[in-house]
């Protein structure tokens, strides 16, 4: 299963890679202004970070299995779900891009980011999120009056995530919370109301982000501190903030596990939970206040398999009763 999860992640990576082939392509082809266009969409690709999608999605699909259990899920649902998915994480990470241009240019890790380095312009990434905030909008529409009115203040939180890290260190808490709200949106949209296995899932899934979130910042620590931002490592140090995140990774596990006896699950489910734990256990070993050469390795390669794990475990566990 870590196989899967990890080829997941390498899949949506090497798309990526192949989305930059454009740059390569002489001037004088006759086919330019079509490979222009199609390498200016995947630019937009690459831009809100596609690979990144294995991450959270899977926690949405975890939610459609367990609301299927006592509801009736049409295509029709299930699409309409996917595309605000897809709308209001696209929105969020292209408001993203936009409004830490200026910061993204002076941090060396992130200066290649497509704003930065001029391969997309700021019109073009607000033109990004007008489309996307359409999509999520009329998405919400379509699944019902109660989605279409929560749509545009959830879209306010995930817009004002992106300046939280300028006034407090609680920002990783924001993206936590702003992702973490999707299996609550799914919930609302198929039964109307906000369930407690799905209200457990949606803290699984937002101290799960937070956690993961606050390793992959102590990178800027230092930059953090020389620019006034916020964040736990800049505030806490990286030996407390790699405390924190071990510690709402164990909060992670428990609002997991306790699906068991909400749903319930079958006993499968517990096995599942028990290689999730070993591998928060593996993220966090290979983290070092003083070593974070493998903090690529611990975010992107172990938390994809910990969310496939996820969506197969509560799969398995409804199957398997």
């Amino acid at each position: 299963m870590s196989i899967l999860g990890i080829t997941l992640y390498e899949v949506f990576t090497l798309t990526e890679k192949r989305m930059c082939r454009w740059r390569e392509v002489p001037e004088e082809d006759d086919n330019a202004p079509q490979q222009s266009i199609f390498a200016k969409a995947m630019a937009y690709g690459q831009m809100i970070k596609l690979s990144h999608t294995v991450f959270a999605l899977p926690f949405g699909l975890a939610a459609l299995v367990i609301l299927g259990r006592d509801h009736t899920l049409t295509f029709e649902m299930v699409f309409w779900i996917v595309m605000a998915i897809v709308g209001a994480r696209s929105a969020s990470m292209g408001f993203n891009r936009i409004a830490d241009a200026s910061i993204d240019a002076r941090n060396p890790r992130t200066q290649g980011r497509h704003i930065p380095s001029g391969m997309l312009t700021v019109r073009e990434g607000m033109v990004f999120v007008i489309l996307s905030s359409f999509l999520f909008i009329a998405s919400a529409a379509m699944l019902s009056m109660t989605c279409l009115l929560l749509s545009i203040p959830v879209l306010a939180l995930l817009f004002a995530y992106s300046y939280t890290k300028r006034f407090t260190w609680l920002s990783h808490m924001v993206l936590g919370l702003s992702i973490g709200m999707m299996p609550l949106g799914a919930s609302i949209a198929i039964d109307g109301w906000l369930s407690i296995d799905m209200v457990m899932l949606s803290l699984g899934l937002t101290t799960y982000i937070a956690g993961f979130d606050i390793l992959y910042a102590c990178q800027d620590l230092e930059f953090d501190r020389k620019e006034g931002l916020f964040s736990i490592p800049a505030h806490f140090g990286a030996d407390r903030a790699l405390k924190i995140s071990s510690a709402l990774h164990m909060a992670s596990i428990v609002c997991l596990a306790s699906l068991y006896w909400l749903v319930p699950l079958g006993a499968i489910y517990m096995v599942f939970m028990a290689v999730i734990a070993a591998l928060f256990v593996i993220e966090h070993r290979l983290v070092k206040p003083n070593d974070l050469s493998r903090v690529d390795v611990a975010f992107f390669d172990v938390n994809s398999v910990i969310s496939v794990l996820v969506f197969v475990s509560i799969l398995a566990g409804a199957v398997f009763v």
